[in-house]
């Protein structure tokens, strides 16, 4: 335990409106998650991007739990200008797509158990059955749609406790997700529990990920919005992300 607590305490972050952004690498995320499974600690993952923390700038309980959670990695290419921004720059960029298939290939020699979460259940069966073909040392355990009620969560949860994974990957969107995992995270006891929003939706074959052109040139949202035009509204929150950090300046990471 006290050599978990060190290894917390050690993360390098740089507070983003008062929500403390890891500075490591994918390298080094990758690096601390398999000690985190290794210390049986519950441990809240949260791929943070701009809409996420103008959510928590507007929402003192969805900032809480961002706050509360044990690692924040910069997921959106806005977190990493903003970073730099603020005078202290993280490594690079953790897309959650990326962490999410890093932790499925380090599970394949380490055995390690994982449980999905969240979609249709056409998606969550078709990104389980794809998972275990492409990390067949990796088990996938269990799998659930993420089409439950508050008054099911504890019928969820047991499902999930009954198979002990070491990873749970939970997809429900980014206002469900990170607050459903927040509050039962210490029931739960998983290691790693991850956040992975439309990932499975991408893995399952559903939808396509942004092409490496778009990626390259961070433009991954743009290629979402047009992909999904419902999504303007939602997109409304990056120009305001913009427009604060811009205002902000070095002040970004004194702010709370």
């Amino acid at each position: 335990m006290e050599t978990q607590q060190k290894q917390d305490q050690a993360i390098p972050t740089v507070s983003v409106f008062g929500v403390s952004v890891c500075k490591w690498g994918m390298q080094d995320t990758v690096r601390y998650l398999i000690e985190a499974v290794r210390s049986r600690k519950p441990h809240q993952v949260i791929t943070a991007n701009p809409i996420m923390l103008m959510a928590a700038m507007e929402d003192p309980a969805y900032k809480k739990i961002m706050q509360e959670a044990e690692l924040v990695v910069p997921d959106g290419t806005g977190l990493v200008w903003a970073a730099q921004k603020g005078g202290e720059p993280v490594t690079e960029r953790v897309a959650g797509f990326d962490l999410l298939h890093e932790l499925m290939r380090e599970g394949q020699s380490r055995h390690w158990k994982v449980y999905l979460l969240g979609s249709t259940p056409e998606v969550i069966q078709e990104a389980a059955r794809r998972l275990t073909l492409q990390y067949p040392g990796t088990e996938i355990v269990g799998y659930r749609d993420g089409y439950f009620k508050p008054d099911q969560d504890l019928e969820v949860i047991e499902a999930i406790k009954a198979v002990a994974p070491d990873l749970l990957f939970v997809a429900r969107g980014a206002d469900t997700q990170e607050p459903w995992i927040g509050k039962y995270k210490q029931t739960l006891g998983v290691p790693v529990m991850m956040g992975v929003g439309g990932s499975l939706d991408i893995i399952s074959g559903k939808t396509k990920r942004a092409p490496v052109a778009f990626q390259k040139m961070r433009l991954e949202w743009l290629y979402r919005l047009l992909s999904e035009p419902t999504r303007f509204r939602r997109m409304l929150a990056l120009p305001k992300f913009v427009v604060r950090v811009l205002r902000a300046g070095e002040n970004l990471t004194k702010m709370g």
